[in-house]
């Protein structure tokens, strides 16, 4: 059942938290890379501290992205569960790329009921009426584990979106709008369950939604599942001032659909993209997430992942 908010005694025990002095200094980002290279946290294992220590010791990262731990979704955390986490980062000494929120993955209230939403993951069951609370609450980790970015996405896929996109878009500002309000930045996803799946797509909603705090978590891997030649097709359409996250993951052709693989192991010319993201300017994180499952349990999958994502960095001046 989805999780109740105690949102008074929440915001009030994160603020503080937010407020404190971290006990150690973080280290800087590898300055060999114009990227803040990082993996999704829960990709490796829901042990939060066993992630990070591979994460810092093994992948040699200096950064991290926080979507669920101890099978508890990042907005649903507690003041305990933050302080513990917040230790355990200080501890490997890492900073926190962005919030991968849940926010908007839910379906478009008055639309047809859309094929893609029984696909709750990451410990995530919130419904529209919560939605304002999944934003305030996300805001809250942000602040409590001092990033300026928070994921989210626009909605279960409709199979014609066309008569609420521009209501879509404008839920999109107001959210943006309220999240600037706090010094936070939006990271909207192209997600292939949702309605915006592809780099044509992306480059709709951020020509039509012009809030400064509306950004784009480019997600190459979602395009080309979505039939998109990611790069340089869809990639050649964004605005490339608009892109402030990207998440890595590979895919191949399988039947008539799309499966995962590991980081240079399937259909996307990722040399070609990391080589285009440091060209032109790009410097926020370029994140794994793994999804391929072919090569064991996910801490080893993303093993073998990180090592091909790692040579294409290399091959690519970028690390």
């Amino acid at each position: 059942m989805p999780i109740r908010f105690a949102r008074r005694e929440f915001l009030q025990g994160v603020a503080f938290l937010a407020a404190a002095k971290w006990s150690s200094r973080f280290a800087a980002a590898a300055a060999s890379s114009p990227f803040r290279v990082s993996v999704i946290n829960d990709e490796i294992t829901q042990d939060f501290g066993h992630a990070c220590e591979v994460a810092a010791r093994e992948f040699g990262m200096s950064w991290i992205e926080l979507r669920s731990m101890w099978k508890k979704n990042i907005v649903a955390l507690d003041e305990k569960e933050v302080a513990e986490a917040r230790r355990i980062l200080d501890q490997f000494q890492l900073r926190v790329t962005d919030i991968a929120s849940p926010l908007f993955k839910v379906d478009w209230p008055g639309a047809p009921r859309s094929k893609y939403s029984e696909g709750k993951s990451f410990g995530a069951d919130f419904d529209w009426k919560q939605q304002d609370e999944v934003l305030e609450r996300a805001i809250a980790m942000a602040k409590a584990f001092q990033t300026d970015r928070v994921r989210c996405f626009d909605f279960w896929r409709l199979d014609d979106q066309a008569p609420y996109r521009a209501a879509m878009n404008e839920k999109l500002r107001q959210a943006a709008d309220k999240a600037g309000q706090q010094g936070i930045t939006l990271v909207l996803e192209n997600e292939s369950a949702c309605n915006t799946a592809t780099g044509a797509e992306a480059a709709k909603v951020l020509d039509a939604v012009k809030s400064p705090y509306l950004m784009l978590n480019w997600d190459p891997g979602n395009a080309a599942a979505s039939g998109e030649i990611a790069y340089p097709d869809g990639y050649n359409l964004l605005p490339k001032d608009r892109i402030g996250h990207c998440h890595c993951k590979d895919a191949v052709k399988k039947g008539k659909g799309y499966d995962w693989a590991p980081m240079g192991g399937g259909i996307i010319d990722w040399l070609g993209q990391f080589k285009a993201l440091k060209r032109d300017g790009y410097h926020y994180a370029v994140s794994l997430e793994t999804h391929w499952d072919g090569g064991g349990s996910p801490e080893q999958c993303s093993r073998k992942s990180w090592a091909g994502m790692k040579k294409l960095l290399q091959q690519a001046e970028a690390l």
